[in-house]
């Protein structure tokens, strides 16, 4: 069996750090995934360089709302206890901070998303992982009909 090379039938997965790479790959090449899947995702400001002075808070803060709508279906997760929950908003690093301001703006622009909190968890929760997963990739493919070759 091949694998297929439609980008609606791939997607990016990712926990933490690995979640804002998730979505970077999506945003940077639409071409080859459609789809992420977001757990505890740090849209915060880590990992600063020139094209994302504030890491991957630039993601909500200025690259989804000063940019076109993307070909991408999103699914995000963030849990009540995630890292830097009692972090200001002004510190850029509270993750269920970032987190709803990522949803705000995938709403805001129009995107097909599902926004997950998680009361009483952690920062990659297993609890929610083993809770949610199935929903969130069931939820990621809504839709996706394979082409026939």
């Amino acid at each position: 069996m091949a694998f297929t090379t439609d980008p609606d039938g791939r997607a990016t997965f990712g926990m933490s750090s690995g979640a804002a790479a998730a979505l970077t790959m999506a945003w940077l090449h639409p071409n080859l995934y459609h789809r992420v899947v977001s757990y505890s995702g740090t849209f915060v400001a880590l990992q600063r360089n020139v094209t994302a002075p504030n890491g991957a808070w630039d993601f909500h803060q200025t690259f989804i709302p000063n940019s076109g709508r993307a070909p991408l279906r999103i699914w995000i997760h963030v849990s009540e206890n995630d890292l830097g929950s009692t972090t200001p908003a002004e510190g850029m690093r509270n993750w269920v901070i970032a987190n709803e301001r990522m949803a705000g703006v995938l709403k805001a622009k129009g995107y097909p998303y599902q926004f997950v909190f998680s009361e009483a968890a952690g920062h990659v929760d297993q609890r929610v992982q083993l809770q949610t997963m199935p929903e969130a990739f069931e939820w990621a493919w809504k839709g996706y009909t394979p082409k026939v070759k």
